[in-house]
């Protein structure tokens, strides 16, 4: 069996594509597991700590999590933040780049949510009342 050498190197989206095409780079950062759901928790809460993330989230493992914040981080759209206590508190907010998103996001959301009162579409059995992922 022959071992893999491949070097995982951080995200950088002006890189990522072999095309060197922004859309492509900005997409497959985008649709990566759980992320475009990661940034909507982000843009309807603000700042979450990792626990608050994780609550929202719960079939998703604490290392794939912290691998998409990582991520995010990497590609300038999250900072995190952490307090010099016991336990270490980390949290996570967007970054200018991030803010940039929130039209985006809420477009998208705009679009399922029409898409799931709509009777006609086929095919798109989805509901999620944004209200129930705001944390109070």
């Amino acid at each position: 069996m022959k071992k893999s050498n491949k070097q995982v190197v951080a995200f950088d989206i002006r890189n990522y594509s072999e095309m060197r095409c922004p859309m492509h780079g900005l997409l497959s950062l985008l649709t990566g597991p759980w992320t475009t759901y990661i940034l909507w928790m982000i843009r309807l809460n603000g700042t979450l700590r990792f626990g608050q993330i994780k609550k929202q989230m719960p079939t998703i493992s604490a290392k794939v999590l912290t691998e998409r914040l990582r991520m995010l981080e990497d590609a300038g759209i999250i900072v995190r933040h952490q307090e010099a206590s016991i336990p270490p508190k980390v949290s996570y907010s967007f970054t200018q780049r991030g803010h940039e998103l929130e039209v985006l996001l809420d477009q998208i959301n705009h679009l399922a949510t029409q898409w799931s009162s709509n009777e006609s579409a086929e095919g798109f059995n989805f509901t999620c009342d944004a209200k129930s992922n705001k944390l109070d």
